[in-house]
């Protein structure tokens, strides 16, 4: 379940009329490790097990292959409230080692970060080896596009989607938190063991560092954005050899990091 119907009031300037409207539902996830409280997070409910096993691949707590196992400790109007992860001690990476409870809202940046020095990524430059046209680039919202029911109905979520090198979608997911949806995204590849095979991510909103980090460390060569990019995203992107494109709609891009990839643009 992903939208709720609310009743409103409509305002204009001739009349006042109530509707039932759907609305996005934001409801929080306790994740355990092993039964310790790790974290909350605020999410859309569905592809939580995505979720989590994203945000634990990004967060650098594991990383392995094997899939992880999951229980639902407890529940609020068939909706899971806690969820506890079962890894093994030995698995467990730095990132668990240095942990911090926190409260990561739907739509943070910087969500439980405590040092600026937690913003340092670590690791080797992507190398670019493909080009792509506009074209193709827009055709691939329009795919995106088809799966955002949620959106279509509330017009209060957001979506990501991963494609391969050859444009093809292989994961779609929507989430009230930008965030989110991506980490679900690249957990489901996760669980698929496909992660190998994600060339760009599209994402329906703007994009942060964070977003640009998830990217890195899921080795995306290219992010492509409908709305803006942040300074700092920018920055990193640069950084990391990732070519970031943001507002990409009525036939038109920005290229801000890397355009080489974007070098021979044409018209298919």
């Amino acid at each position: 379940m992903q939208i709720a119907s609310y009743q409103g009031v409509k305002v204009s300037l001739k009349n006042h009329t109530k509707i039932d409207d759907f609305l996005v539902i934001e409801a929080p996830l306790q994740i355990n490790i092993n039964g310790e409280p790790y974290t909350v997070v605020m999410r859309t409910p569905n592809d939580d097990f995505e979720l989590i096993r994203g945000l634990l691949y990004a967060e650098d707590i594991y990383k392995k292959n094997e899939n992880l196992v999951y229980t639902i400790e407890k529940e609020d109007t068939t909706i899971p409230s806690i969820i506890n992860v079962a890894i093994n001690k030995e698995d467990l990476r730095k990132g668990y080692l240095n942990k911090r409870t926190l409260l990561s809202v739907s739509s943070c940046g910087i969500c439980g970060k405590t040092k600026l020095q937690d913003l340092k990524v670590d690791g080797k430059s992507l190398q670019q080896d493909s080009f792509i046209s506009s074209d193709s680039l827009h055709k691939m919202y329009v795919v995106m596009s088809h799966f955002q029911e949620t959106f279509k109905k509330s017009g209060g979520s957001h979506a990501a989607a991963i494609f391969n090198k050859n444009q093809e979608l292989l994961s779609v997911k929507e989430d009230l938190g930008r965030h989110n949806a991506v980490d679900k995204t690249v957990g489901d590849l996760l669980q698929k063991q496909t992660l190998n095979n994600a060339h760009y991510l599209l994402v329906s909103g703007r994009v942060s560092y964070e977003i640009v980090t998830k990217a890195f460390i899921a080795k995306i060569g290219v992010i492509v954005a409908i709305s803006a990019c942040s300074s700092l995203a920018v920055d990193f992107a640069k950084e990391f050899g990732i070519c970031l494109i943001g507002f990409t709609r009525n036939q038109k891009m920005t290229i801000y990091a890397h355009s080489n990839v974007i070098n021979t643009v044409k018209n298919d």
